[in-house]
C-alpha cells in the first residue's frame, strides 16, 4: 500500500477516535458539567494559601529523590521534583523567545571565566540556608563534587571526559566562593548551561555526612536511602532541604504532596499551602478526573483539541506545553540477536524511511507534534534527511541482500561486502524486531501500530510490548553484549511527552557521545564524538549545525514525531504558571485568585482542599 492508502486508514482511525471521545465529553457528565470557577483568564484578587493539584504523565510516578540521578531513574518529573527540594546553582528560564541561565532564583551569582577560559569562579548568593538554619556553603558544593568524582560511573549524568573529569582541581576560596580549574578552555555559554546548569547541586554535608565518611562510603549509604521509595516522606535524611518546598507525603504509587519550606531564604517563597502531584495509569483516566474538576492543572489527549472550547466554557484555559526536545525510538545495538542488524547504517536508514512522521504528527497527534529531524530541535536543522519513502527503503534493503519470502524479509546474501546483509547477520535470518513501548497513551499506541503496519508492508516484523514508563526507562539502559540485561530489549520508546529535553545548549554529550549516560543504544561514532567536542569548545553556531546534520544522517535512533509535553488544561483561577520548555517546575510562583476581595478573605480562612 502507498501513501494514499495510509492516509485513508489514518483518517478512519481519527474518525473513530473523535467519535469515542465526543461521547466521553458529552455523556454522563453531571459531576463535571458546571463551571469550576467564575473567574476569567485574567483579573481577580490574589489568595494566599490553598492546595493545587497537578496531574502527572500517564503511567508515570516519581521514584527518585537523591539529587544525583542514577541510570534508569532519569525521568523528567524526577528531576523537576528534586529541583524543588535541592535546587541546582543555575536553572534555565525563558526570556522572550530564548532560554537563558540568568535566572533570579539561581543560588549563585553569574560565573566568571578567567585564565583564557580554563578557570571558572562561582560565588554563592548571600543568605542561602538549609531548612535547619545552617548556611549553604562552598563545602556543600564540594561535597557534591567529591561524590560524583569518586562514584562517577554510578551517576546517570556522567559522560566520559566531562564533569568531573574535566575539572583538574576544586579550589575553595572562602565559604561562599569556589573556583574550578579546568583541563582546557571551553565555550563559556556551553559550560554554564550544560555543566554548571542543572548539574551542580549543593548537598547538606553537615546532615548527610556528619561522620565525615569517605565519598565512596557516604555515596553507598546515600544510595541505599534513595532506593527506599516507601520511606521518602519519613526518612530524616530528606528533611534537610534548601529549596522552597519540603516533602509532606510520597506514596509508592507515585503521588507526591509538598508543603512550603518555611525556612526558605530565596526570592520566590511559596504562596500555596500545598502542591499535590497526582499519578494516573492512562491519559483517559486523567481526562475523566480532569473533566469532573478533580485536578487543577491537567492535560487533555491531543485528539480532543477540537473540543477545547468545552473546557474554556467551564473555566479552564488550554495551553500546549512545548518543549525544547526531540523524540525517538532507541535501538539496542548490543542485543545478541538483533544488534548485528541494527548496527548496519543502511538498515537503520531503511527503517527511518518507513516512518511517515508527517502523517502521524498530523493525524495521530492531531497537529500537536512535529517531525523530529535529528539529534537537535528541528528548528535548528534545515531539512529531514530521511522523509517517508517506502520505495527507497525497499530498494535499500534489496541492494544489501534482503529478499521477501512469504511476506517476510530474509537475508539471502550474508557477508560483509557492499551488497551483503552485513557482519554478524546469518543467511536466512528474518528481519524481525521487538519494541518495548510505554503504556498509558492512546496516541503512542496508535503511532506504534502505524509504524508496525508500515513495516509489515515492507516485510519487516515488529512485535510491540507496552509497559509503564518507569519499567521502560529501567529496562532500556546502556548495556554490554555479555550482560543478561542486553537480551531484555531490542527497541525502546519512552517519548509520549518527548524523549529528551535539552538544556539551553542542545549538544549531544549526554545522548550520542561514545559511552554517554543516556546513549541507551550503545551507539559509537568517532566523527560524531569530534563534532560533539566542537560544540563544547567553540562558540561558533555552525558547530552545532554540523553536529546535528551528521548525526541525523547516521540514524543512531529512529526519529519519530516530537509531541508537545502535554496539552495543558489549567483552572482560570490558578495563576503564576510558566511552562518552561526544559520541563522545570516553579509551583512556588503559583497562586489562586478569586473574583473579589471578600471571597479572597473567606477562602484564605477556609483554605482549599
Amino acid at each position: 500500500m502507498g501513501r494514499s492508502e495510509t492516509r485513508t486508514r489514518l483518517r478512519t482511525l481519527l474518525a473513530g477516535l473523535l467519535a469515542a471521545l465526543l461521547t466521553l465529553l458529552t455523556g454522563g457528565c453531571s459531576a463535571g458539567s458546571g463551571r469550576v470557577t467564575d473567574v476569567g483568564a485574567t483579573g481577580g484578587t490574589r489568595v494566599e494559601g490553598g492546595t493545587a493539584t497537578m496531574a502527572l504523565p500517564p503511567a508515570a510516578g516519581p521514584n527518585w529523590i537523591f539529587p544525583i540521578g542514577a541510570p534508569g531513574y532519569l525521568a523528567s518529573y524526577n528531576g523537576a521534583l528534586q529541583n524543588l527540594l535541592y535546587p541546582p546553582l543555575y536553572q534555565p528560564v525563558r526570556k522572550g523567545g530564548t532560554l537563558t541561565m540568568d535566572n533570579p532564583r539561581n543560588l549563585a551569582e553569574p560565573p566568571r571565566y578567567g585564565d583564557g577560559g580554563t578557570a571558572v569562579t562561582v560565588t554563592l548568593k548571600k543568605g542561602s540556608t538549609w531548612s535547619d538554619g545552617r548556611p549553604v556553603t562552598t563545602g556543600d558544593v564540594k561535597f557534591w563534587f567529591e561524590l560524583i568524582r569518586d562514584n562517577k560511573k554510578e551517576w546517570g549524568g556522567y559522560s566520559p571526559g566531562l564533569l568531573p573529569d574535566n575539572v583538574k582541581r576544586f579550589e575553595t576560596v572562602d565559604d561562599r566562593t569556589f573556583r574550578l580549574r579546568l583541563d582546557r578552555a571551553y565555550n563559556p555559554a556551553w559550560f554554564t548551561a550544560n555543566q554548571l546548569g542543572q548539574n551542580v547541586v549543593p548537598l547538606p554535608r553537615h546532615a548527610w555526612n556528619p561522620r565525615n565518611e569517605s565519598p565512596r562510603k557516604s555515596f553507598a549509604r546515600l544510595l541505599g536511602h534513595a532506593k527506599r521509595l516507601s520511606a521518602f516522606a519519613t526518612d530524616p535524611l530528606w528533611k534537610t532541604v534548601s529549596g522552597p518546598w519540603k516533602i509532606e507525603r510520597w506514596s509508592t504509587s507515585g503521588q507526591v504532596s509538598l508543603v512550603p519550606n518555611r525556612h526558605y531564604t530565596g526570592p520566590d517563597k511559596p504562596h500555596l499551602d500545598r502542591v499535590v502531584f497526582k499519578p494516573f495509569t492512562t491519559a483517559d483516566s486523567e481526562f475523566n478526573v480532569l473533566r469532573s474538576g478533580g485536578v487543577d492543572y491537567g492535560y487533555i489527549p491531543p485528539s480532543v483539541m477540537a473540543q477545547a472550547g468545552r473546557f474554556t466554557e467551564r473555566g479552564y484555559r488550554v495551553d500546549p506545553w512545548e518543549g525544547w526536545a526531540i523524540t525517538y525510538i532507541v535501538l539496542n545495538l548490543n542485543h545478541p540477536t538483533t544488534g548485528p542488524m541494527l548496527r548496519q547504517t543502511y538498515l537503520r536508514r531503511a527503517l527511518q524511511y518507513l516512518i511517515d512522521q508527517r502523517s502521524i504528527a498530523r493525524v495521530v497527534w492531531h497537529g500537536t507534534a512535529a517531525p523530529t529531524r535529528g539529534p537537535i530541535p528541528a528548528g535548528l536543522l534545515a531539512r529531514d534527511p530521511y522523509p517517508y519513502d517506502p520505495t527507497r527503503a525497499r530498494r535499500l534493503l534489496a541492494a544489501h541482500g534482503w529478499r521477501e519470502r512469504g511476506g517476510v524479509l530474509r537475508c539471502v546474501r550474508p557477508g560483509t561486502g557492499p551488497d551483503a546483509c552485513g557482519k554478524g547477520i546469518r543467511g536466512g535470518q528474518r528481519l524481525k524486531l521487538s519494541l518495548l513501548s510505554q503504556s498509558g497513551s492512546t496516541e503512542t499506541s496508535n503511532q506504534m501500530q502505524e509504524i508496525k503496519s508500515s513495516y509489515d508492508r515492507a516485510g519487516i516484523t515488529l512485535d510491540i510490548r507496552q509497559q509503564p514508563l518507569n519499567t521502560v526507562l529501567g529496562t532500556t539502559v546502556p548495556c554490554k553484549r555479555t550482560e543478561p540485561l542486553c537480551s531484555a530489549w531490542e527497541l525502546g520508546f519512552f517519548g509520549t511527552a518527548g524523549s529528551w529535553y535539552f538544556p539551553p545548549a542542545p549538544s549531544g554529550e549526554q545522548l550520542f557521545a561514545t559511552g554517554a549516560p543516556s546513549n541507551m543504544g550503545n551507539w559509537s561514532d568517532p566523527r560524531a564524538d569530534e563534532l560533539i567536542k566542537a560544540t563544547e569548545y567553540s562558540g561558533d553556531p555552525a558547530a552545532m549545525r554540523r553536529y546535528g546534520e551528521y548525526v541525523a544522517r547516521q540514524v543512531p535512533v529512529l526519529w519519530t514525531p516530537n509531541p508537545a509535553y502535554q496539552v495543558s488544561v489549567i483552572r482560570n483561577d490558578l495563576r503564576g504558571i510558566d511552562q518552561n520548555p526544559t520541563l522545570t517546575l516553579a509551583p512556588q510562583d503559583w497562586y489562586f485568585v478569586t473574583k473579589d476581595a471578600k471571597d479572597a478573605k473567606d477562602k484564605k480562612r477556609a483554605g482549599r482542599g
